[in-house]
């Protein structure tokens, strides 16, 4: 049975979430603040966690990076505000996913699934060091480095850079990035990829460039 924990300043909001994980036989804790989510989180162990982001006192990225800090609970992000800047700052923080309030409560459940299957199922990396012009990424250690300085990484954005490196030169689309990094054939909004993409690049500053877009198809990672 999934250990749950939900965590909403809003009680009506956990109780649907409530009433529908239990549809899913997920064992379920609740929780209306990030204080009290890091206080559970130091108790005992969840296997996912629904996140809302806007709550008084301490919002939820803030609850995530600490729970974070002691434990890799995968999280879901749950949020009034749909920016684009709100999303990347939740996916810079390595969080599985965010949903936009008001949702779906089904495609919520599915949303939960897909990060548990996917986190059950991980494969092991292949250990050895690529080395790609002035980049290198050390699979066994899990660095990744430019030009011999190390860049930190949230596990979404290495994961998405070595898919990219081991496919090098091959066009690959936004669905095979998802189903790669993601596990899953995403629903709902498609820029995920693309949101992740925008931040890689950022991080990789002068091999920025490795990472082609090809316009209609999707990225190809290729040194010039």
């Amino acid at each position: 049975m999934p250990r749950l924990l939900i965590v909403d300043d809003e009680k009506d909001i956990r109780t649907i979430i409530r009433r529908y994980a239990e549809l899913e036989n997920y064992d379920i804790t609740e929780a209306s603040d990030g204080m009290e989510a890091i206080s559970l989180c130091r108790e005992r162990d969840f296997d996912v966690m629904v996140m809302d982001v806007m709550m008084p006192g301490m919002d939820g990225f803030t609850a995530c990076r600490e729970i974070r800090k002691t434990k890799d609970i995968p999280a879901l992000m749950l949020s009034a505000r749909g920016s684009e800047a709100d999303k990347l700052y939740g996916f810079e923080l390595g969080i599985d996913d965010y949903v936009v309030k008001p949702f779906s409560p089904r495609e919520l459940m599915a949303r939960l699934k897909v990060i548990l299957t996917r986190h059950a199922s991980a494969p092991k990396l292949a250990t050895g060091v690529l080395a790609l012009g002035r980049l290198k990424i050390d699979r066994a250690g899990h660095v990744v480095e430019v030009d011999g300085a190390p860049v930190p990484m949230t596990a979404k954005e290495y994961a998405l850079l070595l898919y990219l490196a081991e496919n090098r030169g091959i066009a690959l689309t936004r669905e095979q990035l998802l189903r790669a990094v993601w596990g899953y054939d995403y629903v709902g909004e498609d820029r995920t990829a693309d949101w992740q993409i925008k931040m890689l690049r950022g991080k990789l500053g002068a091999c920025r460039e490795y990472i082609q877009t090809i316009r209609g198809v999707g990225y190809k990672f290729e040194v010039s």
